[in-house]
């Protein structure tokens, strides 16, 4: 039983990797491609990819072991960054699912918020740019307020709809097994709502990534967004592309975790897999 156990487990990691290096060839393609035609082009605006992870190593990549292969830099850039996105994120997130539950459970007041909520959604977040800078200055809170305003939609209208389309045999059943209130909210409508206001979060947490370049970009002194303006003027193109570069890596990254932290909160719902796919 051990022999076949670890056999079963050696087929499912062969199996993986034949199913990575699937999905892989076409991003190898690509590069070999922008590779040869950036050199054939020769044009500093369009370094190839040799030269971007050249200069990503040596900006962010380059430092000591201990740290993680970090120079000082990257920790300037990163840290004001990622704090930036996942606190707005996270007060979106929070917002989002509360509000979105009152809403969805109390019709009558989703009646009267919906074209509110639908003139909301529809206002380009970075619109709002100057007016936070006439009223916050420029600094986090500018920025995590660009960040909040533009991410909590996604999760706030998933949430609405989530809490909305529960299975109503559902809540007669809890309700004759005595199962209200707070207990019902708990047991009953967050996990049937669950899957959408997961699909939301997901959703948001790229918005969130570039909502904050969007709020760097405008007078930041730090970040990444700030590094992208910065190499910009000073014609550095090389680096200019390795910030744009590290924002797509980290985009895949965030996507990859919150994926498969989903499926795992969710692997009791049938529809789970379906939905992170």
């Amino acid at each position: 039983m051990t022999e076949r156990g670890e056999g079963m487990s050696a087929g499912r990691i062969v199996q993986g990797v034949l199913a990575g290096v699937s999905r892989l060839w076409l991003v190898v393609l690509l590069v070999a491609a922008w590779e040869a035609g950036a050199r054939a082009a020769a044009d500093e605006f369009f370094p190839p990819p040799s030269q971007i992870v050249q200069a990503l190593h040596e900006i962010w990549f380059s430092g000591p072991a201990g740290r993680f292969f970090l120079t000082d830099k990257a920790l300037d850039d990163f840290g004001p960054s990622l704090a930036h996105l996942f606190a707005g994120w996270t007060i979106a997130a929070v917002a989002g699912v509360v509000l979105g539950v009152i809403i969805g459970r109390w019709r009558t007041l989703g009646d009267v918020l919906e074209p509110v909520l639908q003139f909301g959604r529809a206002v380009p977040p970075p619109t709002l740019i100057p007016f936070l800078l006439a009223v916050l200055e420029l600094g986090a809170p500018m920025q995590i307020s660009t960040i909040v305003f533009g991410v909590i939609w996604p999760v706030l209208l998933n949430t609405i709809d989530g809490v909305r389309t529960v299975d109503r045999l559902a809540l007669d059943t809890a309700r004759v097994f005595g199962i209200t209130g707070p207990l019902r909210l708990r047991r009953v409508i967050l996990p049937a709502a669950a899957p959408k206001i997961f699909a939301g979060l997901r959703v948001s947490l790229g918005f969130a990534l570039i909502l904050m370049v969007i709020s760097e970009l405008v007078g930041s002194a730090s970040g990444i967004g700030a590094h992208l303006t910065t190499a910009q003027q000073s014609f550095q193109m090389a680096e200019m592309w390795a910030g744009i570069v590290l924002l797509g890596v980290l985009g895949c990254l965030f996507n990859l975790v919150f994926v498969l932290v989903e499926r795992r909160m969710l692997a009791w719902h049938g529809g789970a897999r379906r939905l992170a796919t």
